[in-house]
């Protein structure tokens, strides 16, 4: 069983940057991929990033591209997602994701691929 716990966000203004943070412990060895999804109210959960467990980022949502970074850190078993240029439509619950499974990269954008799913970081952008 892997835990993932997600940190970092918070209320900022349009504009702004934001760095989320995911923790993984217990049985990482594993893990393939890791990725950021997000939920706002009444909205269906959305892909943001991927990135594979050696770091090498796997895609990013269309909405995202050229704002967001995932990468992994120097402490390998922490994700981040670096947000800069906030909008307030990224104003949403981001969650962390891993999963073992080994499949086409097309994948991995994918919720259902992900078997291991953080508790969520509220991010809140104000216009």
């Amino acid at each position: 069983q892997v835990q993932l716990v997600e940190s970092g966000g918070g209320l900022v203004q349009a504009g702004s940057s934001l760095r989320l943070s995911c923790t993984a412990s217990g049985r990482t060895l594993n893990t393939y991929a890791m990725g950021w999804f997000r939920q706002a109210p009444g909205k269906e959960r959305q892909f943001v990033a991927a990135l594979n467990w050696g770091g090498i980022s796997i895609g990013y949502g269309d909405s995202v591209k050229g704002r967001f970074t995932i990468s992994r850190g120097n402490a390998e078993n922490t994700v981040y997602l670096q947000m800069n240029s906030l909008k307030p439509e990224d104003t949403a619950v981001y969650y962390c994701a891993g999963t073992s499974t080994i499949r086409g990269l097309a994948s991995y954008f994918w919720a259902a691929t992900y078997d291991n799913w953080g508790q969520g970081t509220q991010v809140t952008v104000s216009s």
